[in-house]
């Protein structure tokens, strides 16, 4: 009797189990349903599933993912719930119960740890979240995409100033090389690299003892040339010799004045003053080397004013050649390399005779005053020169587009039907383009929604004026 006991009391503990998994996994796959089958029946999307042995396409809901999901993941924890297999003191009928257990319930696990059930909240909320993304970008998209409605202005007609650029190069108003006049040990360096020199300021000193003794040689036979005139002079005063003697005793004493004047000459060649004030350069000898004549020791630059040259075209030199040139028309300016425009304004004080004729450009020179001396010989840096066009026909740049190197706008006629127009541009400022040909500043232009615009449908816009629509050239451009 207490056999069968005990055999009744294992079935039901048995049958109570598998009823307990039963209502938790129905309650978990009802609860599942009750609360996201709302915001996820319009969750169809293409989801990419990779099984292990291969990948598909599947179009399926999002709520039959998340059920069929959070049911495996539930049974596993009820069985996990309801196993309690014990570890030793196997009998008959603990075997028994065990092996109709088996039989019903094959996979029997561990109870669920932490971490199972962490999982097991991922596997529930991630789909959910995912759809939601999905369907909030879409949305996003959507509204980006919508198509805005066409904004239309005229092109503006006015006096522009154009600012024309030119490449230039800036050179010193004076800019000399000092090289060595004579022969010898450099005795003495007075300056340094990068110093300012005054006019007169000696700067290098070459050994003299050569120099002088060829002077004191040249002054003693000087002075016996003069004693040889003088007493021939007063024998032709007492007819003892003849005039000619006279002649030749004077002309070697000329030769020998001569001869004295040329030996200072050297010797004052021996010490190298500044021929003017300026800027000295780097040093390329130093205190002791050997010269030769004409080496190089230095150069002096005066950057009290830059002369900056630049090319201009010929036709654009035409252009300035054939009108009267008033001092605004001279004036320009120099932006630096640094891209900062220079403080002093620039006078264009020579044209070079002839032209480039390799790259049908003829050089200009404009004369800038360097006070501050910031700018230095071999700098490089743009001219600008300012143009004033009469009646300039302006065109937003963002309302024109390119085919094939050709510039053209769209047009809304008095039909208000779209017509595309190819338009000439001759000069180009900030964010316009002056046209010459193609439209005239009656005519009315599609400024935003070049892309929604299809020449020849009718077209619904909104007309902005050009004062205010030119205020707003900044904004992105289609």
């Amino acid at each position: 009797m207490k056999w069968m006991k005990r055999v009744l009391t294992g079935s039901l503990k048995l049958q109570s189990r598998f009823s307990l998994r039963f209502a938790f996994v129905k309650g978990i796959k009802g609860g599942l349903k009750a609360c996201f089958f709302t915001p996820l029946q319009h969750g169809v999307r293409d989801v990419k599933v990779k099984a292990g042995w291969q990948r598909s396409s599947l179009r399926q809901t999002a709520l039959s993912d998340v059920s069929r999901m959070a049911a495996s993941v539930a049974e596993s924890i009820a069985e996990g719930a309801a196993s309690n297999t014990p570890s030793q003191g196997y009998t008959s009928v603990t075997r028994n119960v065990r092996s109709m257990r088996n039989a019903n319930t094959p996979n029997m696990r561990t109870p669920p740890t932490p971490l199972q059930w962490l999982m097991l909240a991922g596997m529930i909320f991630t789909p959910l979240l995912t759809s939601c993304h999905k369907v909030e970008a879409e949305e996003h998209e959507e509204e980006e995409h919508e198509p805005s409605k066409l904004v239309v202005t005229r092109p503006m007609k006015r006096d522009t100033t154009v600012t024309r650029e030119y490449v230039a190069q800036i050179h010193s108003c004076q800019n000399i090389e000092l090289r060595a006049l004579e022969r010898g040990y450099l005795e003495a360096v007075h300056v340094k690299e990068g110093q300012r020199i005054k006019e007169g300021e000696p700067m290098f000193k070459i050994l003299p003892l050569v120099y002088q003794a060829e002077l004191k040689k040249a002054e003693a036979e000087s002075q016996a040339a003069k004693v040889e005139y003088e007493n021939t002079k007063r024998l032709a005063e007492n007819k003892v010799v003849s005039d000619t003697e006279l002649a030749i005793a004077k002309a070697k004493l000329e030769k020998t004045l001569a001869e004295v004047n040329l030996a200072q000459t050297h010797l004052g060649f021996t010490e190298l003053k500044a021929p003017f004030s300026g800027l000295l350069d780097r040093l390329q000898v130093r205190k002791g080397s050997l010269l030769d004549e004409g080496d190089l020791l230095s150069t002096l630059s005066d950057n009290s004013e830059m002369w900056v040259y630049f090319n201009v075209p010929e036709a654009e030199y035409l252009e300035y050649a054939s009108q009267a040139q008033d001092e605004d028309k001279k004036s320009v300016g120099l932006v630096m390399a640094n891209g900062k425009l220079f403080s002093q304004k620039g006078r264009v004080n020579a044209i070079e005779a002839e032209f480039n004729n390799t790259t049908g450009t003829i050089a200009f020179r404009a004369d800038f005053p360097n006070p501050e001396g910031l700018l230095r010989h071999g700098e490089t840096g743009n001219i600008q020169m300012k143009k004033v066009v009469k009646d300039a026909v302006l065109v937003p740049q963002k309302a024109t587009f390119e085919i094939l190197d050709h510039h053209y706008v769209l047009m809304v006629d008095e039909n208000d039907v779209v017509v595309q127009q190819r338009i000439h541009i001759s000069e180009e400022v900030e964010d316009l383009f002056i046209v010459s040909k193609g439209v005239t500043e009656k005519d009315r232009i599609v400024l935003e929604g070049l892309r929604q615009a299809k020449p020849g449908q009718k077209a619904e816009f909104d007309f902005e004026e050009p004062e205010q629509a030119f205020k707003h050239l900044k904004l992105r451009a289609e």
